[in-house]
C-alpha cells in the first residue's frame, strides 16, 4: 500500500508543533548584559523551571539576559492557524523568558520549555486535548527534534533542518528558521485543508 502524500496528511491537521531554536528562530542566541538596578517582582521562568525539576538549557544569571529574534510573517501564521481552529505549540530543550513573552503575545496554546524528550510531551499534549497522532505536525530542525516528529501525521523540516531531520520529513519548507518557516508550514497545512483564503479574511476583518 502506497503511504500518504504531505499533502494527504496535511489534511488531517488539527495541531501544530515547533521547535524554537533554528525553527521559530535562526539559531542565534544572543547575550547582553541586564540593565542595571534591574530586579524581578514575580518568579522567572528559569526559577519555575528549577523548581519543577526541568533538564533543559537556559541562562541562569541575575546580570545577563539572552534574547532571540522572531520573525513578523511566522507570529502572522499562528493567528491564521487559531483563526482556522488549529491548536499550536511549543516544545523546546531551551528555556527562556523571551520565548515565555513571545508565546503568551501570539496566544499560542501548548508552552514547554527544559523538554529533551519531546516524543514523551508531545503524547501529553495529544492526550490532553484528544487528538490522533496522525492528527499533529512538529516542525523541527535538528536530531533532537527526530522521536517527536515520527509520532506525528506530518513530520516538517525547515529549509535549515540538519542532513538527518530532512531525510525523515514529509514535507520541506522553503524558507530557513526564523525566516518565515513557521508561515511556510502553517500556509502548506490551511491550503490543503481549504482553509487558506478564508484565513487571510478573516485575519484582514479582525484587524480593520
Amino acid at each position: 500500500m502506497a503511504k500518504p502524500s504531505a499533502t494527504a496528511r496535511a489534511r488531517k491537521i488539527k495541531l501544530i508543533i515547533f521547535d524554537v531554536d533554528g525553527v521559530l528562530t535562526d539559531g542565534k542566541i544572543w547575550i547582553f548584559p541586564a540593565p542595571g538596578g534591574t530586579t524581578t517582582a514575580n518568579p522567572s521562568v528559569l526559577e519555575k523551571s528549577t523548581q519543577h525539576g526541568q533538564s533543559g538549557f537556559g541562562l541562569h544569571s541575575a546580570s545577563l539576559i539572552e534574547a532571540k529574534g522572531f520573525h513578523a510573517h511566522d507570529g502572522t501564521a499562528i493567528s491564521f492557524a487559531r483563526l482556522s481552529g488549529i491548536k499550536t505549540g511549543i516544545i523546546t530543550k531551551r528555556i527562556s523568558e523571551t520565548v515565555a513573552l513571545r508565546a503568551r503575545d501570539l496566544k499560542i496554546d501548548h508552552v514547554h520549555q527544559g523538554i529533551q524528550d519531546k516524543a514523551t510531551v508531545l503524547l501529553q499534549i495529544l492526550k490532553k486535548d484528544g487528538i490522533d497522532a496522525d492528527q499533529a505536525a512538529f516542525v523541527g530542525d535538528d536530531v533532537i527534534d527526530l522521536p517527536a516528529m515520527r509520532r506525528c501525521g506530518l513530520a516538517i523540516a525547515v529549509q535549515n533542518a540538519r542532513p538527518e531531520v530532512k531525510a525523515e520529513a514529509h514535507w520541506i519548507t522553503p524558507h530557513s528558521g526564523g525566516d518565515g518557516a513557521a508561515r511556510d508550514a502553517v500556509e502548506y497545512i490551511l491550503k490543503a485543508q481549504g482553509k487558506w483564503k478564508q484565513a487571510v479574511e478573516e485575519y484582514i476583518s479582525e484587524r480593520s
